[in-house]
């Protein structure tokens, strides 16, 4: 593995470590699992700006549930199950959330003027992988989806789509990943559903990518099994190409799992179901975030944004105050109050890639100031108030562009021009 293989960066970086105990899991240590939070919040603040709303749902649910949604035919290799012994049936660990939405979205009669409704989740996922094919945290056998769900009329799919793909630009230009590759995954082989469903899949999804701008190419039979899918293709700074986030549009789900709305004529319709990732799982966007920024994430994600140094022990109270009003600021620093030298403490934060280092001594106590190392070697020294605020303002996630979009009421998606990105 070459030194900006995630996997090492892991290590280095302390953030992660898995072990044959836990095949294909994820022990979370405090760095990673802070960059993990930051990357999660960012993203549900952006899904609720867009108008979902969040939800939870049940880890094990009965076979039958799997069965009926077609999950178990297709996955059920791969499915965790066992035997409740009490009640005598099979259980199985979910694999991914859909059913489990359409569960939500069933528990009362739906009026055609509350749709579009969108759920979304960090779902907890368990698939049984081959040994071979594990890979850090590009392939595990748990994970977790940043998955969402739209239940909408016909009417609504252009509008939707376009809704989704605002957001896709806005959170990976965020990201560092302004362009992106997108692709129209066709009908497989093995699906649910007729040719005549289809058909009118694959036409509504082509029109609704044409009306939000983009520019795609066929994957012939790379769709799921229940609807085609637009796919999402980010190109790192080694030229690799990654497919991240999906938009899945599906006329076979509801008609198995019974989601319907009453429509204008009071007479009961079935829904259209799309489903959404934008990062698609969020240990496998780590893994390509860290190898795309080798170790050195933008200030904003970092899990540790700015080590705090003493340059002796009589300036440890006064570092204590800096930290406080950092940490009052919202920013994410650490303590480092050892007694080495200053040239020591620059170079093992280096090691630790924390983008800023501020560095505090007699003098700086004295005046109530400041020093500010940046990662590229520039310095300044502050009054310690106008500095906190300076890396406060620093640290802030880009500004989203599409957020007069976004930030539209949920439910005024029936108008697909006003949409269109």
């Amino acid at each position: 593995m070459n030194d900006i293989d995630h996997r090492v960066l892991g290590n280095k970086l302390d953030l992660f470590h898995q072990q044959e105990e836990g095949a294909g899991m994820v022990f979370w240590h405090p760095r990673g699992w802070e960059l993990y939070r930051v990357l999660e919040e960012f993203i549900r603040a952006r899904m609720r700006r867009a108008g979902f709303r969040e939800i939870r749902t049940p880890q094990l649910l009965a076979r039958s549930l799997w069965e009926k949604s077609g999950h178990w035919e297709k996955f059920g290799a791969a499915m965790y199950s066992l035997a409740d012994a009490e009640e005598g049936r099979a259980l199985c660990l979910k694999p991914m959330s859909c059913p489990c939405h359409v569960q939500v979205f069933n528990q009362r009669v739906r009026s055609y003027r509350e749709l579009p409704v969108r759920y979304s989740e960090f779902g907890a996922c368990h698939r049984d992988e081959p040994s071979g094919s594990l890979e850090g945290l590009k392939r595990t056998r748990a994970f977790v989806q940043d998955d969402a769900h739209v239940f909408c009329a016909h009417a609504h799919i252009e509008a939707e789509v376009a809704r989704f793909c605002a957001l896709l630009r806005g959170v990976y230009a965020d990201l560092g990943f302004p362009s992106f590759k997108v692709a129209l995954a066709t009908r497989p082989v093995q699906r649910a559903g007729s040719d005549e469903v289809w058909d009118r899949a694959e036409a509504a999804l082509a029109q609704a990518a044409r009306a939000a701008g983009l520019e795609f190419e066929v994957l012939e039979g790379e769709g799921a099994f229940y609807g085609p899918k637009l796919e999402f293709h980010l190109t790192d700074s080694r030229e690799r190409n990654w497919q991240c986030g999906t938009i899945q549009l599906d006329f076979v789900l509801p008609e198995r799992l019974d989601a319907e709305f009453v429509n204008e004529r009071n007479e009961r319709e079935r829904s259209v179901m799309i489903h959404h990732a934008v990062l698609g799982s969020m240990e496998r966007f780590i893994a390509m975030l860290l190898e795309h920024h080798e170790g050195w994430l933008p200030l904003w994600l970092a899990p540790e944004q700015i080590v705090v140094a003493t340059i002796s022990d009589a300036n440890v109270d006064y570092a204590q105050e800096a930290m406080q009003m950092l940490d009052d600021a919202g920013l994410r620093a650490v303590l480092d109050a050892r007694p080495e030298r200053l040239e020591k403490k620059i170079v093992d934060a280096r090691e630790k890639q924390v983008p800023i280092l501020v560095a505090l001594g007699s003098r700086d106590q004295r005046d109530r100031t400041i020093s500010i190392r940046m990662r590229d070697g520039q310095q300044q020294t502050l009054p310690i108030a106008d500095g906190v605020e300076q890396l406060r303002a620093a640290s802030l996630p880009p500004p989203n562009l599409n957020d007069a979009l976004l930030r539209r009421s949920p439910n005024d998606a029936a108008s697909p021009a006003s949409a269109r990105t």
